[in-house]
């Protein structure tokens, strides 16, 4: 699977972690940064880069990391066709996929750790989306919100 992960300073140690074990996992990883620890950098410069690669087709799924998670899912929202959460465990990962078509997971570095991290993220790449008729119809409700 094509991933794109992207962290402001709150989640950069994290994202290098989660970064060097999905490529020893076989995924395909673009980094849209931070390149390097920068105490002073933005999430919304993060999301953002990591939800365009996902509009723009280049990466089926994205993780973004800043300290709580929250304002890289408020962010990644922001982008019409991104539909983010911040997900601390393992279930809401899964479900967020399967019935909510979830295509950005948002963890915070400061919340979690990397075993719990990694346990996540497993859930998150390994579901699909169920299409179920119930899960397309909430869908499309919330996808008409973005005309």
């Amino acid at each position: 699977m094509k991933i794109v992960v992207g962290a402001d300073h709150g989640g950069f140690h994290l994202k290098e972690q989660l970064v060097s074990w999905l490529i020893e996992e076989g995924h395909e990883v673009e980094d849209v940064g931070a390149y390097r620890y920068d105490q002073d950098d933005d999430y919304p410069d993060f999301a953002i880069g990591a939800a365009k690669q996902i509009i723009d087709g280049n990466a089926n799924r994205g993780i973004v990391i800043c300290g709580s998670g929250v304002g890289a899912s408020i962010t990644a929202n922001k982008v019409n066709g991104i539909r983010a959460s911040v997900c601390h465990d393992s279930y809401s990962a899964a479900q967020g996929v399967e019935h909510d078509d979830m295509n950005i997971l948002c963890i915070g570095a400061r919340v979690i750790g990397y075993e719990l991290a990694q346990l996540i993220v497993e859930s998150f790449v390994a579901s699909n989306y169920s299409g179920g008729i119930r899960h397309q119809r909430r869908l499309d409700k919330i996808m008409n919100l973005e005309k």
